[in-house]
């Protein structure tokens, strides 16, 4: 299928051939008849991808603080590659969307196959959309005024926000699309409506819809007529839709209203505000964020859980909703708001004329529509011509890898990793299907995918690499040896003692059956250069070691992903198990205890863990959600035999009472990803076993779900 894609390296547009989107539970999947280019929000994201890297900065100062730190602690190399990484991921864009359901996910019972619906779906043939995000198309709305859907419910939301009174003056300054929508909704509610700008074609439709206008390029007193046209008492409110760097919007909007006037930001604008313009009239400003109630909460977008409407009338799906019976009664008017069309294959001249001098409003995008019920947009696999920016051809006899998962580490980490080490990079696999093209386009795969079970019972693939979100590591393992691959997954292997239970009897059941498998968990602490070294001058002493780890891992809001105990299973089984498997790498003997103490906070992921071991070692491990990032993130110290060992940040190890160390240095940190991976590979290609050992797998996989559950 066809889907449009923006580099925010440069700005540049594309359309490219992506894999058909997989419907998750609680999704619809969608195939689109239109979309509409949002000129405003679009049009700045191509600017600033067009920007210098300078003036991206400039825009994003607080990401600039995050580089220095990182700088700072981890060092230049790291830290550019990460930025260029970041860089390197494409936006895909759109999210104005009308077309017809084509399946539906577990738990979906609102919408079926064959309902028209409206969504924030991208510009794409086929979308995977959340159910709370869709809303059914009324028969006498058709698929290009339904297309305007997301974008009146922004507007809609906004007006909700500054709670019009019939008989009341309201202003909007800015006449976009979002402004001239506006502009009708306020009508609806019995408003007069004052529309600002400086385009005259664009004051002229206002006025045609009912409204007042200023021509903000020929008026020297914006505020002084605004106040006339209010009978000289000031406008009860105003919103603001306009897309500027100026604070001058928001400074003529407090002027012009009323005492106990509102102000409402629904487009961006500068926020220098003056306090006497807001102070003396005791004024309302508030921001609208987007649709409406349930934007950017997990639980309502992604796991479908709507607001009880007794106690949240309108929530973005409501706003949707309400926005298609205004369009099915006549009340509000998209046909006059479309400037162009263009095919979807077409959309980079769809791009050119939004982002270009050229006047435009809505520019919408149209899809081939067909009706077969299996038609070729529909295909989960893609074939990617191997580039030349690929790499040269791979060696024969190489590792053939499939990979599910490409997310940030899967394309940042391990994938170039894979790539050095000289693995067959065959086929990779993500649920949307983006990042899979974008990837299997920049590192050379012969094709991408959304179907996981394809890619697995792909007889041509010699190994696994998983690197999806936790909660689905376990039963993508189990099922990779069922289908006789060799597998490295990241870490945590599970998240349930049960799931580690069925990993087990697969492995079994693989041996049993005259396979053996390499199965690797994506520990690569042990694989660090100086952790290494560090093994080498532990391993002669035959005394207990005392090992404290202090990990700085810093705060992590309590919506993420990886906090909640279902998805990620919380930061102690994420990310902890790095720590544990490391303490037992250099302990080198099996683990008799464990136990976790947590400081009381709304995550708990401020704990330290205490392990004991068979021959007397222990160790603690600090790992701590409230310290700063200027702080170097990890510390390694071990004491035995009256000596000590210390490795700050994997970039500075340190010995104390070691004859022949004293301190030992690199420029850049090296946390070992690289060779955790060329290890699998070289497993793999010469039939060794794991180079983490499969009982220390099991072992560290159960002291990590033990420790996580304790006391969370």
């Amino acid at each position: 299928m066809k889907q449009v894609l923006q580099s925010i390296r440069s700005g540049e547009t594309e359309v490219i051939d992506a894999p058909c989107p997989s419907v998750p539970a609680g999704y619809v999947l969608i195939r689109t008849a239109r979309t509409v280019v949002s000129a405003g929000t679009e049009r700045m994201l191509i600017d600033f991808g067009k920007a210098s890297f300078i003036d991206k900065a400039r825009q994003q100062p607080d990401k600039v603080r995050m580089v220095l730190d990182k700088m700072r602690t981890d060092g230049v190399g790291p830290t550019l590659r990460a930025v260029r990484h970041k860089l390197d991921q494409p936006i895909a864009l759109g999210y104005s969307n009308a077309g017809r359901v084509v399946s539906v996910g577990e738990g979906v019972t609102e919408l079926k196959p064959g309902d028209r619906v409206a969504s924030n779906g991208k510009h794409a043939e086929i979308v995977s959309v959340p159910k709370n995000l869709c809303a059914k198309i009324p028969e006498a709305v058709t698929d290009e005024q339904a297309a305007f859907t997301t974008l009146a419910a922004i507007a809609l939301q906004g007006v909700r926000l500054a709670v019009p009174a019939i008989g009341e003056t309201f202003a909007v300054i800015g006449l976009g699309l979002i402004g001239l929508l506006t502009v009708q909704l306020l009508r609806a509610q019995g408003c007069r409506v004052i529309g600002i700008d400086l385009d005259p074609a664009r004051l002229a439709m206002a006025k045609s819809f009912g409204a007042d206008t200023i021509d903000a390029a020929s008026s020297t007193d914006v505020e002084g007529e605004a106040i006339g046209l209010s009978q000289g008492r000031g406008v009860d409110g105003v919103i603001v839709a306009a897309s500027t760097s100026s604070s001058k919007p928001i400074q003529q909007a407090a002027r012009m209203c009323r005492k106990r006037g509102r102000v409402i930001l629904v487009g961006v604008t500068g926020l220098e505000l003056s306090r006497a313009d807001f102070y003396e009239k005791e004024i309302t400003f508030q921001v609208s964020c987007s649709y409406g109630p349930g934007r950017y909460d997990p639980v309502y977008e992604e796991k479908g859980q709507d607001y009880p409407i007794g106690f949240v009338r309108w929530t973005e799906q409501r706003n949707f909703e309400a926005v298609l019976d205004l369009m099915a009664q006549g009340r509000l008017d998209v046909a006059a708001l479309i400037s162009h069309r263009f095919a979807i294959g077409e959309a980079e001249q769809a791009y050119e004329v939004v982002s270009g001098e050229a006047p435009s409003l809505g520019v919408l995008l149209t899809y081939p529509e067909g009706e077969a019920a299996e038609p070729p947009a529909l295909s989960r696999t893609v074939t990617i011509a191997r580039s030349p920016a690929a790499g040269a051809a791979v060696k024969p006899g190489a590792v053939a890898v499939g990979v599910i998962g490409s997310g940030n580490y899967a394309t940042g980490v391990l994938i170039p990793a894979l790539k050095a080490a000289g693995a067959n990079l065959k086929l990779i696999a993500s649920g949307m299907g983006l990042s899979a093209a974008h990837a299997g386009r920049k590192f050379g795969f012969d094709a991408a995918t959304t179907d996981v079970g394809s890619l697995l019972d792909d007889a041509s693939l010699d190994a696994v690499v998983i690197a999806t979100r936790h909660d689905s590591h376990a039963s993508l393992v189990e099922r990779a040896l069922r289908a006789g691959k060799h597998v490295f997954v990241e870490k945590p292997m599970a998240l349930a003692g049960e799931e580690i239970d069925a990993i087990e009897q697969a492995y079994r059941d693989a041996g049993q059956a005259g396979r053996d498998p390499v199965l690797m968990v994506g520990f690569n602490r042990r694989f660090a250069p100086m952790i290494v070294r560090m093994k080498s001058m532990l391993d002669p002493v035959r005394e207990p070691r005392s090992i404290i780890i202090t990990v700085n891992a810093g705060r992590i809001p309590k919506e993420h992903w990886s906090q909640s105990q279902e998805t990620g299973g919380g930061r102690i089984a994420g990310e902890g198990c790095h720590f544990i498997d490391l303490a037992r790498f250099l302990a080198a003997s099996p683990m008799t205890s464990r136990h976790i103490q947590r400081m009381r906070s709304d995550t708990g992921d401020t704990a330290t863990m205490v392990l004991g071991f068979a021959d007397g070692s222990t160790a603690a491990i600090h790992y701590f959600a409230n310290g700063d990032r200027g702080f170097a993130k990890e510390r390694i110290e071990v004491f035995c035999s009256g000596r000590i060992l210390a490795l700050d940040n994997f970039r500075r190890l340190r010995g104390f009472g070691w004859p022949g160390l004293g301190t030992s240095s690199s420029w850049k940190q090296d946390k070992g990803q690289a060779a955790c991976i060329a290890a699998f590979l070289d497993a793999v290609s010469k039939g060794q076993p794991s180079p983490i050992p499969y009982d220390e797998i099991i072992e560290v996989s159960r002291a990590t779900v033990e420790l996580a559950g304790q006391a969370s």
